[in-house]
């Protein structure tokens, strides 16, 4: 108890220490100056700077000044009293006629919301910033909404959408601060990297590092020193990486204000730089601390998925399934918690580890033994499933191969018989040769005079006995030209009077022919298929099988097997 309060009295004497540091009669410039100035890392004497801010302010009546006391007293705040003073600071500034408001409190709550992980309410509050900062055509407010908008378009993965933003404010907005500026570099640089601009960004870097030196802003520098670690990361220059993250790992964990997205991202891209260069153990200890960090501040984000995976893989690896289920119930709870927050980014789910496969390998670890007996039964019956359609398969194949037997048979007596075409016409129920096709008015019969129609048919007569189809290079035109027609009537006439489009009146013609010559030639038989095809006017051997296949119902290759078959009996 005497401890206690030795403790609490010396508190009190810090606290008055520090409100008797702050002289009565410095302005509210010189406050603002101190508290803005991003190198006071002490917590409580800001909290006292903004205390007495604002305690000045309401002594004097200034509304104005209040509501800048209320903006300062929110820093630093739990998420519920924050909000409280962002509602002070709306009621102050209701009938304010400044043209800050009221878009500086829905761009406040904004920032409040995305430090809190609230990224929904973040970016509501964004864009409802932004209407209102166009409404009172207050430039910095818009392209600060813009910019806000964009670093949650950049956690999602609209890289390429961030990068053009911050690259247009970063060099054409000369009302930003040195400091907004700062960070503009900064974030441009990190979506650099992710879109592969490695060059641009590693001149933003060294830009960020000669300035934060000038400053004195040890802060950040090292944010830039960590923003360099991951650029090195990228380009798997690991050992220069982990030099680079140990100085900010260094810093990060030992300053007055410690930042969760700076402790995660340099522990993940330590981590990763370590597993790079396959040092597993070292890697393990800062994945390990990184769920230890985000058991403790709930603090989640993207690659929290990399880290629960690589957790997992290492514990399967060495069959410690103690570990290996411990993380797998981890990564879901993480995983459900991205997928409520950052929708969008759930779409990207893991290659190897996705939610409903680590459910199902968390059950079977669970129940290993329980399940080994069931596990045989499934193998069994895996067996007899496979082996019942093997047998299905074959007596299908059997079925089939019977059939086109007896097609390649049918064909070769066709042959022999001298009835090819007319066999295969009628087996596909294609219109018989010269029987027209009613069409109403656009049969050739109503268009073509007479002559012209007998003239053409002559031309193809002659066309087919001369074996001229088979030529390479034939086309509609190049034959309509050759029997002195044009294409629109010899088509009209081949569709009429042979039942068919000219392709297909060509491709039949030629199966036709190689059909009977197959059967009959000997010699012919002999040749490779490339030159059968080539002799038939096929560019291809796979063009002239297709089409082989197509009319006659069965494949080339048992139409010459039984043809080999008949001859040797």
């Amino acid at each position: 108890m005497i401890l206690l309060l030795i403790v609490c009295n010396i508190f009190h004497a810090q606290t008055n220490n520090i409100e008797k540091g702050i002289p009565e009669k410095r302005t509210y410039q010189e406050l603002e100056k101190e508290f803005y100035n991003g190198k006071t890392w002490d917590v409580e004497s800001k909290r006292n700077i903004a205390k007495y801010y604002l305690k000045k302010a309401k002594q004097e009546k200034n509304n104005s000044q209040i509501a800048e006391g209320y903006v300062m007293m929110h820093f630093d705040e739990t998420l519920p009293n924050a909000l409280k003073y962002i509602d002070s600071l709306q009621l102050i500034t209701k009938n304010s006629t400044e043209n800050c408001y009221p878009a500086r409190i829905y761009l406040l709550r904004g920032n409040l919301n995305l430090r809190f992980d609230n990224l929904q309410a973040a970016l509501n509050n964004y864009i409802l910033g932004l209407k209102y900062a166009k409404e009172k055509r207050n430039k910095k407010q818009i392209a600060m909404a813009h910019i806000s908008i964009a670093s949650l378009n950049n956690y999602i993965g609209k890289h390429a959408e961030t990068a053009k933003t911050f690259r247009h404010y970063l060099y054409n907005a000369d009302y930003m601060d040195e400091a907004e500026h700062d960070d503009l570099r900064l974030n441009l640089a990190d979506a650099y990297i992710e879109i592969n601009k490695m060059d641009s960004a590693y001149t933003l870097i060294q830009e960020g590092l000669q300035s934060s030196k000038k400053n004195d802003n040890v802060y950040a520098y090292h944010q830039n020193l960590g923003l360099l670690g991951y650029y090195n990361l990228q380009l798997k220059n690991y050992q220069m990486a982990i030099d680079n993250l140990l100085q900010c790992q260094k810093y990060f964990f030992t300053t007055y204000n410690p930042s969760k997205r700076n402790e995660n991202y340099t522990l993940l891209n330590l981590g990763k730089s370590y597993a790079g260069l396959q040092e597993k153990d070292k890697a393990i200890t800062c994945f390990r601390k990184i769920d230890s960090m985000v058991f403790k501040t709930h603090y989640v984000y993207p690659e929290l998925r990399e880290v629960y995976t690589y957790l997992i893989n290492y514990y399967k690896s060495n069959n410690d399934k103690e570990n290996q289920l411990y993380y797998v119930e981890r990564f879901l709870e993480v995983d459900q918690i991205l997928d409520t927050q950052f929708r969008y980014i759930s779409r990207e789910l893991p290659r190897r580890y996705d939610a409903p496969k680590l459910e199902l390998e968390k059950e079977l670890i669970s129940n290993e033994l329980k399940y080994r007996k069931s596990l045989f039964y499934i193998v069994i019956s895996l067996l007899l499933i496979s082996h019942l359609l093997f047998i299905n398969f074959y007596f299908k194949y059997k079925k089939s191969e019977k059939k086109y037997k007896k097609i390649a048979q049918d064909l070769i007596q066709s042959v022999s018989e001298n009835r090819v075409s007319e066999d295969i016409e009628l087996k596909n129920r294609a219109l018989p040769n010269n029987l027209p096709v009613e069409d109403g008015e656009n049969t050739p019969s109503k268009i073509i005079s007479e002559d012209i129609v007998q003239n053409i048919l002559k031309e193809l007569e002659i066309f087919e006995s001369k074996d001229q189809f088979l030529n390479r290079g034939i086309t509609l035109g190049s034959l309509a030209k050759k029997i002195k027609t044009n294409s629109r009537y010899l088509s009209e006439i081949i569709n009429t009077y042979k039942g068919k489009n000219f392709a297909t009146y060509l491709n039949d013609l030629r199966i036709d022919y190689a059909i009977s010559r197959l059967a009959s030639d000997r010699k012919f038989r002999s040749y490779k298929l490339p030159f059968i095809a080539e002799e038939l006017g096929y560019n291809n051997e796979q063009a002239f099988t297709l089409a082989f296949k197509k009319r006659t119902g069965t494949p080339l290759s048992v139409y010459l097997k039984e043809i080999e078959n008949i001859k040797s009996i």
